[in-house]
């Protein structure tokens, strides 16, 4: 998502650091009662909630990030599966698993119960639109005995730890699915309606969507060591009320809660951070950097990747041969240097450094088209400024494209005006910020999603035999090592295609206040708020 300045660097967190702000996500090193009598944190967020904060859409890593909800499992430092409200599983014969749960309760008082979960798993699977976890996958789950779940797939699926670690499957109580007009389980004032975040409640005394949907209501209803009880705004959430949860399985956290800002302006977020108005400000653009102190600057490499994702189903990219001729016009390394000011690296594929089994040589795309000159070719570019750094990198991008022969539009929304219209092919080519490892931590299941016939977040349109080939075939390798050399063949197939031209590998900058310790400084960006943060 972000980058960080060079000359900063001595005075930011390394990277070997996250193995400890991972533990703190879980209540260890710190004990339970610890956090007690802890003052609130102040935070402000760079998405609103886009869907109400529903758990199957984006809106489902904000609740993460902030605390509020938990899978069976979560991702380490290293991109591996870890116990959550899962403490333990093993693999049967075919396509089942069983999970052993630990001791849990929702934050409505009841227990984590394997009915309670296999009951949750299950609305996952009968979400519309569903949770991009699921993306090409038959998941059905039963309960066994007091304290297990046999989770199964219709085909084996050996990334099954791994998907259930997204935040879209956090486990919530049943009384999170039976809401219905006028019992939400959380306050809101007049006015509160949809609210946004790039891959974010409802009108007063109202728990069902625009088109009639019962909602899936997370407040009070998940298990993390926050409770998300009220929302203000007028169209959109724009502030957020989180207590602490006191019985949380992995201890008291310290923070006694949470006051949640949305700022989508990247400037306005870091005066507030400066001002004194926040502890903690997320998504620091590039040119704010500078102006705050530098103890109060956390930096970590992520596993996104900004791209120039080109329209091949219609108008002018639906030509391979021009998006041959996009492919060749853009310089990716300028924007590395120019717009991220040497902060972020040049994009090598789809897969970025802070992911350590794609680094090294990458085979190089063959077979594609010779460019063809656009001759004055007209086309529109699109864009959100939720990342500040992205309408910059579009214009650059439109002068690039210029100077090739291209006529280029540039449009730019708030993310949350934008995504639908992307997604249904609205517009020739969108520049967005992507986390390859955010919806399941399987590099295959990202590939599925966004670059398949199937895909559910596929924003090139691509739909390409050879590349649902070659993902079908990385998807069936149970090895790690294996899976992740499949993932990079597919990321050939895909960058063959010439749907998607990557720009930049981005790092996470987030704005923290001297007096705030324990911030999780995530890779994956799922999380960012734990029971050790505090100040």
């Amino acid at each position: 998502m972000h980058s960080v300045r060079r000359r900063w660097a001595a005075a930011l967190l390394p990277l070997p650091l996250l193995t400890g702000c991972f533990a703190a996500r879980d209540g260890s090193p710190y004990d339970a009662g610890a956090g007690a009598g802890g003052g609130r944190l102040r935070v402000a967020m760079a998405f609103p909630p886009a869907e109400r904060f529903s758990p199957y859409g984006a809106d489902a890593t904000l609740l993460s990030r902030l605390g509020v909800t938990e899978g069976l499992t979560r991702l380490d430092g290293n991109g591996g599966a870890v116990p959550a409200l899962a403490e333990s599983w093993t693999r049967e014969s075919g396509g089942g698993w069983v999970f052993t749960l630990r001791e849990a309760r929702f934050q409505d008082g009841t227990e984590v119960t394997p009915a309670a979960v296999a009951g949750a798993l299950t609305h996952a699977t009968h979400a519309d639109p569903g949770p991009a976890a699921l993306t090409g996958v038959t998941l059905t789950a039963e309960a066994m005995g007091q304290r297990r779940v046999r989770v199964t797939t219709a085909t084996a699926d050996s990334a099954l730890p791994l998907r259930l670690s997204s935040p879209s499957l956090a486990i919530l109580s049943p009384k999170a699915y039976r809401t219905k007009a006028g019992t939400s389980p959380y306050r809101t004032k007049a006015g509160t309606g949809t609210a946004g975040s790039d891959k974010s409640g409802s009108a007063e005394g109202r728990s069902e969507t625009a088109d009639g949907k019962a909602a899936v209501d997370p407040a009070g209803t998940a298990t993390g060591p926050f409770t998300l009880t009220r929302t203000t705004g007028a169209t959109r959430a724009t502030r957020a009320t989180l207590h602490r949860f006191d019985d949380y399985w992995g201890g008291l956290a310290h923070a006694s809660g949470l006051d949640v800002r949305f700022i989508a302006d990247g400037t306005a977020r870091t005066n507030a951070l400066r001002s004194g108005e926040v502890d903690m400000a997320e998504a620091v653009p590039v040119s704010q950097a500078a102006t705050l102190d530098r103890p109060t600057v956390r930096e970590v490499p992520t596993a996104r990747t900004t791209a120039l994702f080109l329209n091949t189903r219609s108008g002018p990219f639906a030509d391979p041969a021009v998006r041959a001729a996009a492919r060749e016009a853009v310089d990716a390394s300028a924007l590395a240097e120019d717009v991220y000011e040497g902060h972020a690296d040049t994009g090598r594929g789809l897969f970025g450094p802070a992911l350590t089994w794609a680094a090294g040589e990458r085979p190089r795309p063959s077979g594609r088209p010779a460019a063809k000159r656009p001759g004055n070719t007209p086309l529109t570019l699109a864009t959100y400024d939720n990342r500040p750094e992205l309408p910059e990198v579009a214009q650059v991008l439109q002068q690039q494209l210029r100077k090739a022969g291209f006529s280029v539009k540039l449009e730019v929304r708030e993310y949350s005006r934008l995504e639908s219209d992307a997604l249904a092919g609205k517009f020739d080519a969108v520049v967005a910020a992507r986390n390859t490892m955010l919806d399941t931590g399987d590099p295959v299941s990202y590939l599925a999603d966004d670059f398949t016939c199937d895909g559910g977040y596929n924003l090139a349109r691509v739909c390409d035999k050879a590349v649902d080939r070659a993902v079908a075939e990385a998807g069936s390798r149970a090895d790690d090592a294996a899976r992740h050399r499949a993932a990079l063949a597919a990321q050939t197939a895909v960058l063959r295609t010439d749907g998607v031209v990557p720009l930049v590998h981005q790092r996470i900058i987030h704005g923290v206040g001297a007096s705030v310790r324990g911030v999780i400084l995530d890779p994956y960006e799922r999380t960012l708020v734990g029971t050790g943060t505090r100040r």
